[in-house]
């Protein structure tokens, strides 16, 4: 069991984590993480990107048409939920950020439309993704077909038959979805494939990446489009409790966007505990897992340092999870350096403890979470809060997506 007192005193601050920054640095690092390690085709494609994304996202008309997408299409700001019956439960007061009641249902959909605006500024015509779970497919294929753009969404096979709701969503917004059948057919795969179409078609394809990983600026550029989620938290718990800031942060990792968003506008403040949950898949030890930050090495995944389950000759190894969200055998290195810094509490929830923590929420709470929501809900019974405490924990998208795998493992 983890607690505040054990873990991070407010009283006793170390003056190093006081000046700490864990933004990114100019050159594309988190610490030791990040960077862009990337294919000489795509030089050019990359650094296009570097060079224009802070000018675009930074301008006054972007903003304008971004805040008012966000507004009327989207319908932010998402609430946050006191969640009455679950404080109770675990003896603290625990507000929920319904990420689940955007448009398309998830969190993914403040980054589509920011990297798909910025897209149309750059002159491309062709919209490339990659999805898991199929929130960030959804998302895009929604964008695009709001703005006229073509669209190919990647998806391993194994999530394409685990998420065929989603797949249908997808192709009835009008996006190509192309099963991907090498490796395990999963996150990681769907990513190679994506990255391959890149190379193939550098001058006018926009490949939007659903999460913090990738090349710098990806990562930087996904957490600044999710980071709405906690410059809204600020001001909504300033309403209900009359401060800014929790004592705790809680979200699930896979890639890191979601938690990105929760965190962007706190990182670099100690007083508040981050709490991040990755996928334990059957356990850490069982080799049945996407626990990245308890098991990786450091190594190259997709573009970028940062930790990746690998074997001891530097072979990515396929990772597992019930959660087609977040199988991905690495971590955004703004994650990996919160960790490695010892900023962020990271506990790996395996498959069990979350299908029990979605349908402890839906009982207590009438909400249904999607699976990879109910990783950072897992994290809960890990905790040990006081009655004081308030929790901020984001439930990242609905489970409409994931009732087939609730039923088959109902309590």
């Amino acid at each position: 069991m983890y607690s505040r007192q054990a873990l991070f005193s407010c009283a006793i601050i170390p003056k190093k984590m006081m000046n700490m920054n864990y933004q990114v640095d100019e050159k594309g690092y988190y610490g030791r993480f990040g960077g862009a390690y990337i294919p000489e085709i795509l030089h050019k494609c990359v650094e296009d990107l570097r060079r224009n994304y802070l000018r675009v996202l930074e301008s006054e008309s972007f903003r304008e048409e971004y805040r008012t997408l966000l507004r009327d299409y989207v319908g932010r700001p998402s609430p946050l939920y006191l969640a009455h019956r679950l404080s109770e439960k675990y003896g603290c007061r625990i507000y929920l950020k319904r990420e689940d009641l955007n448009h398309t249902g998830a969190h993914k959909i403040n980054n589509s439309i920011g990297q798909v605006l910025l897209a149309r500024r750059m002159g491309k015509r062709r919209i490339i993704a990659e999805t898991g779970a199929g929130q960030h497919g959804v998302a895009t294929a929604t964008v695009c077909a709001l703005m006229n753009m073509e669209c190919i969404v990647y998806m391993g096979k194994t999530d394409v038959e685990r998420q065929r709701v989603n797949v249908e969503k997808m192709k009835m917004l009008g996006a190509t979805v192309v099963p991907v059948t090498s490796g395990n057919m999963t996150l990681k795969d769907a990513t190679n494939e994506a990255i391959r179409d890149w190379c193939c078609h550098p001058s006018d394809t926009y490949y939007v990446i659903g999460s913090t990983v990738g090349p710098h600026p990806y990562p930087d550029m996904v957490a600044r489009l999710q980071s709405v989620i906690s410059e809204e938290i600020r001001k909504q718990l300033l309403e209900h409790e009359g401060r800014e800031c929790p004592d705790y942060l809680i979200a699930c990792v896979g890639g890191g966007s979601n938690a990105a968003g929760t965190i962007y506008h706190y990182v670099n403040d100690p007083h508040v505990q981050i709490v991040l949950a990755e996928a334990g898949g059957k356990g850490i030890e069982t080799g049945m897992t996407a626990a990245t930050i308890a098991l990786g090495k450091m190594g190259i995944i997709h573009g970028s340092r940062t930790y990746v389950i690998q074997n001891e000759d530097g072979q990515i190894e396929e990772p597992y999870s019930i959660s087609a969200g977040l199988d991905y055998p690495g971590i955004g290195p703004m994650h990996a350096n919160l960790a490695k810094q010892k900023r962020a509490i990271v506990l790996a929830v395996n498959d069990d403890e979350a299908i029990r923590a979605a349908y402890e929420l839906t009982r207590l709470e009438g909400i249904i979470p999607a699976l990879e929501s109910a990783h950072a809900l897992g994290a809960l019974e890990k905790m040990r809060f006081k009655p004081t405490d308030v929790v901020v924990l984001t439930v990242s998208g609905r489970g409409d997506k994931d009732i087939e795998t609730y039923l088959s493992d109902e309590l």
